[in-house]
């Protein structure tokens, strides 16, 4: 593994700890005070949080084996785009379900929360769809000076 990306793969796999034990142990103590809906949405989240990640660390790899301008990276990017969008729906679609809960206990927060995911996911797909497109177009001018030589 060439030290360039080490850093990055284990970042990648930090970033997965905390929310594999969340929907291990944290979610389900909060079955008292969320609704049935909320729950599910909140793990049908982390199914497409884990398949982005599990693609990052293929377009890491791809780029240890100096793939990073191929078809497969375009392709990791843009699953990485769509698992973005989707956990962006998701939580958009259970934020105002949230907001009884706010009420309630009186905890804007969670509010926040619900939102600042939102919001982050929709940076995230928006940062990987400029990346496809850049890699796009750097692969077919790569492809244009491969034919002309």
């Amino acid at each position: 593994m060439k030290r360039e990306t080490f850093f990055l793969k284990v970042a990648v796999i930090l970033i997965g700890i905390p929310i594999f034990g969340l929907c291990l142990f944290g979610l389900p103590s909060f079955v008292n005070y969320l609704n049935f809906p909320v729950l599910v949405a909140m793990y049908a989240a982390a199914v497409p949080y884990f398949f982005a990640l599990y693609q990052t660390l293929k377009l890491l790899s791809y780029i240890d084996k100096n793939r990073a301008f191929s078809e497969s990276s375009v392709n990791a990017l843009n699953y990485i785009k769509y698992c973005a969008i989707t956990i962006s729906i998701l939580y958009a679609g259970i934020t105002p379900l949230l907001f009884p809960i706010a009420q309630s206990d009186d905890a804007p927060g969670i509010l926040v929360i619900g939102l600042v995911i939102t919001f982050a996911s929709i940076v995230i797909a928006v940062f990987a769809a400029v990346l496809q497109k850049l890699l796009k177009n750097a692969i077919d001018i790569k492809s244009e000076n491969d034919l002309t030589i």
